[in-house]
């Protein structure tokens, strides 16, 4: 029965597409992407000027990490110095630069979803959508995991250090900044794996029962994945970051046995 329906389905799906699909030439499509392109880059002005419009604020909401660590333990010294005259506008530059990008990813995600969407059909439009949420998803959870959690612990444990050695730290705004925009990243770039693992399940370069045969090989590179994102070789700082990706990871072969369930009752 479901051999007989496919070419149906298959011509149904085609009329699908064609009816979003826009009769277009390949300069039309030029066109196109030269304003989805545009309507990318007015995205990041527009919140690259709203960052710079609200620089102290901005600033102040960066800062919270190191000033959480300054509240919590007073006996911890520590104010940042710069030793260049014009860094203090580099910072400006970065700040705008790499704020107006982050807060603009998701426009740009959406404007490019728009230019792509017409030449999908409704069943990979129904997969994409997921994807592209999930994806947005768990890259502000690893953000904030990052931001509220992990970049105090790393800043407190690193200024233990240099008073347990007797030594005064003296960092500037930029390699403060520099540790905010790694940490944060790179574990928001980090807890993207989990659905990088249900995508080759879904595309049959895995299988379930291999994340589960090599299950203690993927702790080993969590832990990898835990100390090169992390700056500090404390292993409090490491477990802290490898047990929410651990986590994820028992999340994914769940999400991937769920997967292949579906292909299998699909394929009936």
């Amino acid at each position: 029965m479901s051999s007989r329906n496919q070419p149906d389905d298959d011509y149904a799906e085609a009329d699908q597409v064609s009816l979003r699909e826009k009769p277009m030439g390949f300069l039309d499509h030029l066109d196109e992407l030269r304003g989805t392109l545009v309507k990318c880059a007015i995205a990041f002005v527009v919140f690259a000027s709203l960052i710079g419009i609200f620089l102290k604020e901005s600033n102040d909401v960066l800062m919270w990490p190191l000033n959480s660590v300054r509240a919590t333990n007073p006996e911890l010294v520590l104010e940042l110095s710069t030793r260049a005259p014009m860094e203090g506008f580099s910072i400006i530059v970065q700040m705008c630069t790499m704020g107006g990008l982050m807060l603009a990813a998701p426009f740009m995600l959406f404007f490019i979803g728009q230019f792509v969407a017409p030449a999908l059909s409704e069943k990979e439009l129904k997969a994409v959508l997921p994807v592209c949420g999930t994806a947005m998803g768990l890259f502000l959870l690893g953000a904030s995991f990052s931001f509220f959690l992990l970049v105090p612990s790393t800043i407190k444990v690193a200024l233990e250090i240099n008073q347990y050695f007797g030594f005064t730290p003296m960092w500037t705004p930029e390699s403060y900044y520099s540790l905010l925009m790694w940490m944060v990243g790179g574990v928001g770039g980090a807890f993207e794996f989990p659905l990088l693992i249900v995508l080759a399940v879904y595309l049959g370069f895995l299988t379930v029962a291999t994340l589960r045969k090599y299950r203690r090989h993927a702790i080993v590179v969590i832990f990898i994945i835990a100390a090169v994102v992390t700056p500090t070789p404390d292993p409090f700082t490491q477990l802290m970051m490898a047990i929410p990706l651990y986590v994820l990871f028992e999340l994914a072969i769940l999400a991937g046995a769920r997967v292949e369930r579906r292909k299998r009752a699909a394929a009936v």
